[in-house]
C-alpha cells in the first residue's frame, strides 16, 4: 500500500486543470482542514474531496468491488476510511464549509465532462441540498446517487 498515492492522482488533476481552466482558484491538500481537503475553494467556502471508488468504498458502484481474500482486512480498512471520510465532512460542515465528492466512476468516459461542469454549477451557485434551498429549487438532473451535494439552478 505504500506504493498508493495519498494525492495528485490523475483525476484530482483533472478536476484541478478543470475548474483552473474556468477561473476557479484554489488551495490543494490544505493541511488546515480536516482530512487535508484535495481542493479548497475559500472564496465559495466549498470543499472537493476527489475520491477513488476503491479506497472510499463508493458503496452501490460498480466500479467498487471487495476484495475475495483477506476479506475481514479489507471490510474494516474500508469501513474505517468510509467512516472517517464520513466524520470529516461533518467537521467541515460544522466550521461553515459546504462539502462536494467527486467520485472517480463519475470521471470515466462520456460522463466526465457532464460531471465537471455539474461541479462548476455547484461550487459557481453557493447553494447545495440542505443550504435551505426550497424544492423547487432543485435541479431536475439526476444526481449521483451518493453524491453528498446536489446542483441547485437558480
Amino acid at each position: 500500500m505504500s506504493r498508493i498515492r495519498g494525492k495528485d492522482t490523475s483525476i484530482e488533476k483533472a478536476v484541478r486543470s478543470y475548474l483552473f481552466a474556468r477561473g476557479f482558484r484554489f488551495r490543494k491538500n490544505d493541511k488546515r482542514y480536516p482530512g487535508h481537503p484535495d481542493i479548497v475553494l475559500p472564496k465559495h467556502r466549498t470543499i472537493v474531496f476527489v475520491n477513488g471508488c476503491f479506497w472510499h468504498m463508493h458503496e452501490d458502484c460498480p466500479a467498487f468491488h471487495m476484495p475475495k481474500s483477506n476479506v475481514e482486512f479489507w471490510t474494516a480498512k474500508l469501513t474505517r476510511n468510509r467512516d472517517r471520510d464520513r466524520w470529516q465532512h461533518e467537521q467541515l460542515r460544522q466550521m461553515g464549509w459546504r462539502v462536494i465528492d467527486v467520485w472517480e466512476c463519475e470521471l470515466r468516459g462520456d460522463a466526465r465532462e457532464a460531471r465537471l461542469e455539474r461541479l462548476a454549477r455547484q461550487i459557481a451557485g453557493g447553494t447545495c441540498v440542505g443550504d435551505g434551498a426550497r424544492n423547487d429549487e432543485i435541479s431536475h438532473e439526476p444526481p449521483h446517487p451518493n453524491a453528498p451535494c446536489h446542483t441547485i439552478d437558480k
